[in-house]
């Protein structure tokens, strides 16, 4: 007999937050930088930096499905999902979808990182600029331009396999608006950790952030 299809809990509102404010973030990254608004895009860089300390220390401390060590599995495990036919189901980030987490997050790593040390050449210059040459800076300002187009390639990819799922029946992004999935099955609910306690890691990375790079440039816009 066929098992019932039940609701569980799979993101936690963290993840969600997280998940959304980083679309709504890219979006003004690039209109900022195309329109010439640099005082806002350091902001925006800002509050990037915010939320990916953010999410790194929840890959940790975080709920069952928000941490790394529940979607980043070994690469031999991510091969043989690939080539299987029938799909087993995940709760939370199947493996090859955790792997393109970790390579979007490391990107924006990369892509944050370049930017402290950026110049447009003409007003604008991230906070760690002069602590290199120009001509390293000139190479960190390339790399974080042509960066930003592997990013939206793999966004692409991302948003891409989010449809095939959503055509083969699983709707992934309901799931990530309301936290809950319809799962087949004996599949457990994953613990979830209080709002409170992210709320308390967010409050103390914003603080710092703001006393150390953001209180400066809101001042002087």
């Amino acid at each position: 007999m066929q098992s019932q299809f039940k609701q569980i809990k799979v993101w936690d509102f963290s993840v969600r937050a997280f998940h959304w404010s980083m679309v709504i973030l890219l979006g003004a990254l690039w209109w900022s930088a195309d329109a010439g608004e640099m005082s806002l895009h350091q902001i925006f860089a800002y509050l990037l930096l915010t939320l990916l300390a953010f999410r790194l220390i929840w890959g940790i401390i975080g709920s069952d499905t928000a941490k790394f060590t529940h979607f980043i599995r070994p690469p031999k495990t991510v091969v043989q999902y690939a080539k299987d036919k029938q799909k087993t189901q995940s709760l939370g980030h199947n493996p090859l979808g955790g792997y393109m987490v970790v390579l979007l997050l490391s990107l924006l790593i990369i892509q944050l990182v370049t930017g402290l040390f950026a110049t447009d050449d003409i007003f604008t210059e991230g906070p760690f600029y002069s602590y290199v040459s120009s001509a390293t800076a000139s190479t960190l300002t390339w790399v974080h331009k042509q960066n930003f187009n592997l990013i939206l390639g793999f966004a692409a990819m991302h948003v891409l396999a989010v449809m095939v799922y959503l055509i083969k029946g699983e709707n992934l992004i309901t799931a990530m608006i309301t936290g809950y999935k319809h799962v087949q099955g004996e599949l457990k609910q994953p613990k979830m950790v209080p709002i409170w306690l992210a709320l308390i890691v967010f409050a103390v990375l914003f603080t710092g952030v703001w006393f150390s790079l953001l209180a400066d440039v809101v001042k002087y816009m």
